[in-house]
């Protein structure tokens, strides 16, 4: 009992820091596809997938709002700046709205509509707007009144047929009444009818299916799903001009009507005399597509689908601004990769069953100290369905990235240069598309010590490859230890401080092999063939105590010693029974683990599929994290990939909705104490966090005293960093000096001695 106190104690805590902001958190979003803008007097807004961007146009200032700040990592599908009441309201598909205040950044999430007794697919948010203190909240199943100055909502409207639901797409208030353009016809009620929540008192005023409505000065505009723009003549609306597409979005800012299409916009007077006309081909080219539009004075912002946010004059012709914050091309991140100095990530992927059609097409992203350079699909000489990455550790220069198709693709100083494939290598395609049908299956690759790079190949018999250092390929069968290879596809290889290659395949569970004997094990579902709980494997980890974790669809499992491929005939891994509530458990029992990653103090992050991401303890014995979307900033519970940074700590977390990491202190262990250092230091009055001691060896003794000799702190190290909260040993916090840092080695034969000054 006590143990599942301090745990719910430990997620109140970071609920806690979650809604101050999560100092110990970073996000990575992609601002890409806008799905809405707004502006203030001072400002543009800018919604993307789920984050908020902003611009102050006097300062040029350029914010960001996401998950990290208390954002929700839902799709966001609507968003509306209040000038009057200075805040800021998003609507997501889900039926979620989170209200912002721009005065003091506070944001209150507003479940209501989740709540309600409704199909989850009748609760997106499509449109807000702003009459007389109201909001108007136009959803897939009708309107809802909100109170912005309370944050309470006031009545519903269900105005379909018979009180039915029915999707409004936008309403707008025209000479007393109020207008809505639904899937099933433009219904009005007068504005001054107490009892608008009766069906019976919306008429239809037009049949069919309509996308927006606005009114424009004396003028009231609407336009059908088929793009036929219509003005209401007091009694119906008449068609007027055909769109070559459907519009996107509507709306009328400042006596002109902006009209977006994918290809095009258009700007009319507020006599629908059309002004000016701007096409995807002037903003970029043929492949952009146009998601919404407005204006602040003389300058038009253009929301895309793909590219983010552009602006220009409105009057004047000119070049064409991207305005979008750096980021990744796309937050559905597959897999990623994370070296000293630097963070690459791919988009390509396969479905449960590794099946990649319908191909993907994108590009390969990296973070570094520069920002982030995105490399697009056209530079990666036609690499399809892109899965994994890696970088060379001798040589950061140079990258391979797998295609799940094409084959594997080289880059060299941030340039793909070679594409390997069947004519240039010894991958080999799959043979079941016939024999003039190319598809290269490449999916996770590992480098030995020597620096070889080992592939796999799936779904043919000579699964297992390397590209040696030298430049050349050798292949090995996997018919001996695989019963059908050709139906084998390759999910992780690692290797171990022995040289052995550990496999992780669908169909056969883990393989290991032996390249100086040329001997295959491996291990399986059933008690006498390995003991995995099923034998899709889809995650492998070595960590610093030789053992090989294994992650399958259905469970953890590990093989406590890989020596023993030496030694035993069967494989046989185990799982970790754990005490909860006094009953003998299996850690983590029928998740579906999709990664695993080990930190510099032998902890291991487990992702899920659907369960977020636990945090265990070396033996696994103690969940010390488990992070979700109700605990933490994640973006979303299911987890792509998780890899760390062994130099920062840092752990980064790929999930469907967005990358994040957590800044952990459990970087890698060094060789020798030679490049020790603290940090922060010195440590100033206005810094409220712990100090790192890193560059650390394992097991490093490391004492902190005051100048008279006063012992204030003491730990082992267990990786490459300690923290210290400047502290004497918890009791109270330490006064302003010099404070002595004393490392040594756990037999005493390498020291060091570092300093630290603290101000108060």
């Amino acid at each position: 009992m006590k143990k599942k106190f301090l745990y719910i104690l430990f997620l109140l805590i970071v609920q806690n820091c979650f809604s101050q902001g999560a100092l110990s958190w970073q996000g990575y979003f992609s601002y890409n596809i806008i799905k809405d803008i707004s502006v203030s007097s001072t400002a543009i807004i800018a919604a993307s997938e789920n984050a908020l961007f902003s611009k102050n146009l006097t300062s040029n200032v350029l914010k960001t709002t996401t998950t990290i700040d208390g954002l929700s990592g839902q799709t966001i599908s609507s968003i509306h700046y209040s000038e009057a009441l200075k805040k800021t309201i998003i609507g997501y598909e889900n039926g979620l709205i989170i209200v912002v205040n721009e005065k003091d950044g506070s944001m209150l999430k507003v479940v209501d509509i989740i709540n309600k007794q409704l199909p989850s697919n009748l609760k997106k948010i499509n449109h807000f707007m702003e009459h007389n203190g109201l909001i108007y909240v136009s959803c897939d199943f009708g309107i809802v009144q909100f109170n912005l100055a309370t944050s309470k909502f006031r009545d519903t409207y269900f105005i379909g047929d018979a009180g039915a639901e029915i999707s409004v797409k936008q309403t707008t208030f025209f000479n007393g009444f109020i207008y809505a353009a639904t899937s099933d016809g433009i219904r009005r009620a007068d504005n001054n009818n107490p009892n608008l929540v009766d069906y019976k008192q919306w008429t239809v005023v037009n049949s069919g299916d309509w996308s927006s409505i606005e009114t424009l000065d004396a003028e009231l505009i609407a336009i059908n799903t088929g793009g036929y723009i219509h003005r209401y003549n007091s009694t119906s609306f008449i068609g007027f001009l055909q769109l070559p597409q459907s519009a996107t979005d509507m709306r009328a800012i400042n006596h002109q009507l902006f009209v977006t299409t994918p290809a095009s916009i258009y700007v009319y007077t507020n006599q629908m005399v059309l002004n000016r006309q701007i096409l995807n081909t002037q903003v970029l080219d043929a492949s952009l597509n146009f998601s919404c539009t407005t204006a602040i004075d003389d300058f038009i912002y253009i929301g895309t689908r793909e590219n983010g946010l552009f602006s220009s004059s409105l009057s004047v012709s000119t070049v064409f601004e991207n305005k979008t914050p750096d980021g990744p091309s796309k937050n559905n991140i597959f897999s990623i990769y994370a070296a000293s100095n630097q963070t690459w990530a791919v988009y390509g992927d396969y479905d449960l069953f590794y099946n990649p059609y319908s191909l993907d097409s994108y590009g390969i992203s990296k973070y570094s100290s520069s920002g982030w350079l995105n490399i697009p699909y056209a530079s990666v000489l036609n690499a399809q369905s892109i899965t994994r990455i890696i970088v060379n550790p001798k040589n950061t220069n140079e990258v391979f990235a797998s295609s799940f198709f094409s084959g594997l693709l080289k880059i060299e100083n941030d340039i793909p240069t070679v594409l390997y494939n069947e004519k240039n290598s010894g991958l080999e395609s799959l043979t079941a598309g016939g024999p003039t049908y190319i598809d290269i299956r490449i999916n996770e690759t590992a480098f030995d010590q020597t620096g070889n790079l080992w592939v796999t190949n799936s779904r043919i018999k000579n699964g297992l490859k390397v590209l040696k250092t030298n430049g050349q390929w050798q292949s090995y069968s996997m018919t001996s230890i695989l019963m059908t290879a050709e139906d084998v596809s390759y999910a992780d290889i690692v290797v171990d401080k022995n040289n052995i290659k550990w496999i992780a395949t669908n169909r056969d569970g883990v393989v290991g092999f032996n390249e100086t004997t040329n001997t295959f094990k491996k291990m399986t579902a059933g008690n006498d063939v390995g003991n995995l709980p099923v034998a899709d494997v889809r995650a492998l980890a070595i960590d610093t105590k030789n053992q090989l974790w294994i992650g399958t669809t259905k469970g953890l499992r590990i093989l406590t010693n890989v020596g023993s491929f030496q030694s035993e005939n069967q494989l046989k891994a185990n799982p970790i029974i754990i005490m909860e509530d006094n009953l003998a458990q299996e850690l983590l029992y029928e998740q579906f683990i999709t990664s695993i990653a080990v930190d510099g103090a032998n902890n291991k992050w487990i992702g899920t599929v659907d369960s977020g991401v636990f945090m265990v303890s070396p033996n696994g014995q103690e969940t010390k994290y488990h992070f979700t979307i109700n605990n933490s900033p994640l973006p979303a519970n299911t987890i792509n990939d998780i890899k760390i940074n062994d130099t920062t700590g840092e752990v980064f977390i790929a999930t469907n909705k967005g990358m994040i990491s957590f800044k952990g202190v459990a970087t890698e262990a060094a060789d020798n104490l030679n490049n020790v250092y603290v940090y922060p230091n010195p440590v100033r009055p206005s810094y409220t966090g712990t100090i790192k001691v890193a560059g650390l060896i394992d097991k490093a003794n490391v004492k902190i005293t005051d100048v008279e000799g006063n012992l204030v702190y003491e730990a082992i190290s267990e990786g490459g960093t300690i923290e210290w909260d400047t502290t004497a040993f918890g009791r109270y916090k330490v006064a302003s000096g010099v404070y002595m840092i004393f490392i040594s080695s756990k037999d005493g034969a390498e020291t060091k001695v570092k300093k630290v000054m603290i101000v108060r």
